[in-house]
């Protein structure tokens, strides 16, 4: 059962434009059913303000297929094409999901700095859709993730000086595929993403036709659920930023320990983020608030690693020390 059977060209064209872009956009195209969408669109939308950039992962011979596509489709809607070819090969212990999502991600980075300024995209526009947010929610149910994990994706942010966008949100992936059949629009097929070693594949083809049997409107209450994990989110971090004005940079320990626990969890969380560019698993944190807790003689020592650093007593302070 499809959530949005008469998808019209009209509703994807008033999506794209209420995420208000800046132009020029670049789209971040595979040449799949999704980014098809959204390059369509955000041509007819901004003609002449739109480029492409495709990334080249490496890791199947049908790459080579989908860069043709891809130039194809490109030089029909008179869009620029970038292709960004890049080595996503994982290392030994890092998901294969992940490290394409993180040369991919680069990979547009680079993309765009490598242009000449008065060509450089301000906006970057990616196709993830209800489908992807559901799929994400879901993993982040199955590790136990908190508020960050639960909020998914969102649909805006900023990142190397770049506006990032996922205006798709909002629609499923086989309404998105019917309006390109409809439309007379082709796409390739990625033969990885029938693979169910992969954890997102395995959701996307043996749970999400289950749920659609039992929840027919799943993905919008899916993605409510994330909508309110975000608002709460948003609220926690605001309330951390207070906190942290109040304990100081770096943080004092007699200040910290005035705090409820769950508030001492809160600003530590953000300020271990936002100083150090590092987390604390959960018995990380939890240990290190026992710690701070134990910390009434001017002789104790606070001393946990965590990330890529550790949690030391500096003093009247908190302090931490980078270890790679």
């Amino acid at each position: 059962m499809s959530t949005m059977p008469d998808l019209s060209t009209a509703s994807l064209e008033a999506a794209v434009a209420a995420a208000s872009m800046a132009l020029p956009v670049a789209v971040a195209y595979s040449g799949g059913a999704d980014s098809s969408v959204l390059l369509h669109i955000c041509a007819r939308l901004y003609p002449g303000q739109v480029q492409a950039i495709h990334v080249h992962h490496g890791l199947q011979a049908a790459a080579e297929d989908f860069v043709s596509h891809a130039q194809a489709t490109c030089a029909a809607l008179a869009v620029p094409l970038h292709i960004a070819r890049v080595d996503a090969r994982h290392a030994s212990g890092q998901s294969p999901e992940d490290a394409a999502r993180r040369a991919r991600y680069a990979a547009l980075i680079a993309a765009v700095q490598a242009l000449p300024p008065e060509r450089r995209p301000q906006s970057m526009a990616l196709a993830q859709h209800d489908d992807d947010q559901v799929e994400t929610l879901l993993i982040a149910l199955s590790r136990g993730a908190g508020l960050p994990g639960l909020a998914a994706m969102p649909a805006h942010w900023e990142r190397a000086g770049l506006q990032w966008h996922r205006p798709l949100l909002g629609f499923g992936a086989p309404d998105l595929r019917a309006w390109l059949q409809a439309q007379g629009h082709t796409w390739v097929e990625d033969p990885s993403n029938a693979e169910l070693r992969y954890t997102r594949n395995h959701i996307r083809h043996e749970l999400l036709p289950l749920l659609e049997q039992i929840f027919p409107q799943f993905r919008t209450t899916f993605t409510r659920s994330s909508a309110h994990a975000a608002e709460a989110q948003t609220l926690l971090q605001e309330l951390a930023q207070q906190d942290l004005q109040q304990i100081g940079l770096p943080p004092a320990i007699k200040t910290l320990q005035t705090l409820s626990r769950a508030r001492q969890a809160n600003v530590l969380r953000y300020w271990l983020q936002q100083a150090h560019s590092t987390q604390a698993s959960q018995a990380q944190l939890h240990e290190l608030l026992r710690q701070v807790a134990a910390c009434t003689t001017r002789g104790h020592r606070i001393d946990i690693k965590l990330g890529h650093g550790k949690i030391v007593r500096d003093g009247l302070h908190l302090g931490f020390i980078r270890l790679i």
